[in-house]
């Protein structure tokens, strides 16, 4: 080959390689788009609907936080029986789809004694089931600081119960999360928790908004801080005025630096989830499940798609 056509060689090789590698970074870009939904946004839809509904508009991933109100996931027919689970589990790889989260209402801040056992018991039930379902994780809630029970004494009920849980889910491939949630919201509270239960099957639930409604805290420091353990995440925007409750409203269209929150995570290389929480079942005045669903895949395939 004469210098010439092997300078030419060079450089055409140069450029096919980096055509290759714009176009693997594309295609890495899109499958890193992993969205997903709670069911607590529709309460009132059967699980074919949930479904059918979920693929057809880009959805890979379900979160379960109850089926048709049902919210004991045990007791929902899909998951009542290990026939059931087998065919829920068929149904489910049929349409592209997985279970992302099992969204259980084990509370952790109790002090010992017969709630505090009933709150783990159901986190281990979760645990199985998830097991069972080939979910990776379970949500559990710290949740709050009782008066009267000292702060540090709480957080350590807390962390204590997220690695009795984590020990249980050992040797599975299920990680029990601790959501942002109630009183623990504080970036510097939550930290101290997750380090505290530094553990091969625990990890944090990121919601930001219900961190930054109350404490304003930058989801930049948040991030920055909380990043380690951040497995899984709660998507949602709401208009926030000091003394009320947060009015939820379509992702975008709030107060809330969220869209700020979604870019540090897909810069930051993470690889989970961004699962929209549409609380219809707490908030009955929200507005239609399917059409806020819909727009929430559709702005976030336009800023991450």
């Amino acid at each position: 080959m004469n210098p010439y056509s092997r300078r030419q060689f060079l450089q055409t090789s140069s450029l096919l390689l980096a055509a290759a590698a714009v176009s693997s970074s594309f295609t890495s870009k899109k499958q890193q788009l992993n969205l997903s939904f709670s069911t607590l946004g529709c309460p009132d839809w059967t699980f074919t609907e949930i479904t059918d509904f979920a693929p057809k508009h880009g959805f890979t991933g379900l979160e379960i936080r109850g089926i048709k109100r049902e919210m004991d996931l045990t007791k929902v027919p899909q998951f009542a029986t290990e026939s059931s689970r087998k065919d829920t589990l068929q149904l489910m790889k049929a349409k592209g789809l997985r279970f992302v989260d099992l969204g259980s209402s084990a509370t952790l801040h109790f002090a010992e004694g017969a709630e505090r056992q009933k709150n783990l018991d159901e986190g281990r039930r979760y645990i199985d089931l998830a097991q069972q379902l080939e979910c990776p994780f379970v949500r559990v809630f710290p949740n709050n600081f009782p008066k009267g029970q000292d702060k540090a004494a709480t957080i350590d009920l807390i962390t204590k119960g997220l690695l009795e849980l984590g020990d249980h889910a050992k040797g599975s491939k299920v990680s029990v999360l601790i959501e942002s949630h109630g009183d623990l919201v504080h970036i510097n509270d939550l930290e101290t928790v997750m380090k505290a239960a530094a553990h091969p099957n625990t990890g944090l639930i990121w919601d930001v908004t219900n961190m930054w409604s109350i404490t304003k805290e930058a989801p930049a420091d948040a991030y920055k801080a909380l990043k380690p353990y951040i497995k899984h995440t709660h998507i949602k925007d709401a208009k926030v005025a000091e003394g009320t409750a947060p009015k939820y409203v379509w992702v975008g269209q709030g107060d809330v630096p969220i869209l700020e929150a979604v870019a540090l995570l897909a810069k930051g290389g993470y690889k989970g989830y961004y699962s929209f929480e549409w609380e219809k079942l707490w908030r009955p005045e929200l507005g239609d499940p399917a059409e806020a669903i819909a727009n929430y895949a559709k702005v976030m395939k336009e800023k991450l798609g």
